[in-house]
């Protein structure tokens, strides 16, 4: 269970108010009006709790489990412990995240300039926002409705920022523009110089970087990432786009809608991503290159050269994931036979 010291919980919420919330069914009608207090992992839940079931691999968990009401596939149903009540949903961990939005629903700024914000005379500020102590707020800003601004915060000259965006404390903001219902982390940085120069055995030559971050609507930008302004192309981020902490993206890279990149992931300049890429931990994705749609990157893959869409690749330098696996497989039986041959 959540502690009470970090979250706010509502409830509690009858089992048919939480079915219709995600989407879910109740397997036993009878049950529909059993009130549920809280969300809770399958070890940890008792019969005030619901919990889910979404990776087989935590079934035994299930099998001992005491919450009073679970969420499930329907295929494990037969499976659940005496007495539990399920509500049976084709994706049981949407439903869940749903569930939990309900019991813990997004903490509430209380709208309001906190007095020691600095905010120019020339800003324009939405209604309802939230602005917090020692914000900074440049001249020509514009800040849509329902925002909440972070403490610290930086918002450079002429940005615009569309409604219902947060941004955590101590983040960055310069040369860009921001749509609606994005979540900004703390300490992200957007809209720096892009690493572009010119290399000379005399001094290297810095390029003005002279384009902008475009940030579409419903994007999440997890903490510590950083997202470079075009050198002369605008460097965009596509609608729908969920990126981890301590990603770098860099000049001129355009990400099309949905993508998913995890944590330490860095794209070079002028790559580009097609829409529902999947990039994992720590990759590296080369300069100019082109992802195409749907395709996924295994974490620490390296890419050198184009990615079809659709393709599943891992390795540096990636190839296909199941090339990579017998790569794997077959160093393992090399290292293997030297050790033996060693002995």
């Amino acid at each position: 269970m959540a502690d009470q010291r970090f979250f706010s919980r509502n409830g509690p919420i009858s089992l048919a108010d939480i079915a219709a919330l995600c989407g879910a069914r109740c397997n036993d009608d009878a049950q529909s009006d059993k009130m549920i207090h809280d969300v809770s992992p399958l070890d940890q839940a008792d019969e005030s709790c619901i919990s889910f079931l979404d990776n087989p691999h935590y079934l035994a968990a299930f099998l001992k489990s005491r919450a009073g009401a679970c969420i499930v596939h329907p295929r494990y149903a037969e499976n659940a412990p005496n007495g539990m009540c399920l509500l049976l949903s084709e994706t049981p961990y949407r439903s869940y995240a749903l569930a939990a939005q309900a019991f813990y629903p997004e903490a509430y700024r209380e709208p309001g300039v906190a007095a020691t914000a600095c905010i120019d005379e020339t800003a324009e500020i939405g209604d309802d926002g939230a602005i917090a102590e020692g914000v900074v707020i440049e001249a020509g800003v514009r800040i849509g409705d329902r925002c909440s601004v972070g403490a610290n915060t930086v918002i450079g000259r002429q940005i615009e920022i569309g409604n219902d965006v947060t941004i955590g404390a101590s983040a960055t903001l310069t040369h860009c523009v921001v749509g609606d219902r994005v979540h900004i982390y703390t300490g992200v940085r957007i809209g720096q110089d892009g690493f572009g120069f010119a290399p000379q055995p005399s001094g290297h030559v810095k390029v003005p970087q002279l384009g902008r971050v475009l940030i579409g609507n419903d994007i999440e930008i997890g903490a510590n990432t950083t997202i470079d302004r075009g050198s002369g192309p605008d460097t965009v981020i596509g609608d729908g786009c969920w990126i981890d902490n301590l990603v770098q993206i860099a000049h001129n890279v355009r990400l099309g809608r949905g993508c998913i990149i995890a944590a330490q992931a860095g794209i070079a300049g002028s790559a580009e991503l097609g829409d529902f890429v999947v990039v994992g931990g720590q990759v590296a994705i080369a300069g100019h290159l082109r992802i195409g749609d749907g395709a996924q990157l295994a974490g620490k893959t390296g890419v050198v050269k184009n990615v079809a869409a659709g393709a599943i690749v891992g390795g540096t330098p990636a190839v296909p994931i199941r090339q990579w696996h017998r790569q794997t497989h077959i160093l393992g039986q090399l290292a293997r036979q030297g050790s033996r041959a060693d002995g």
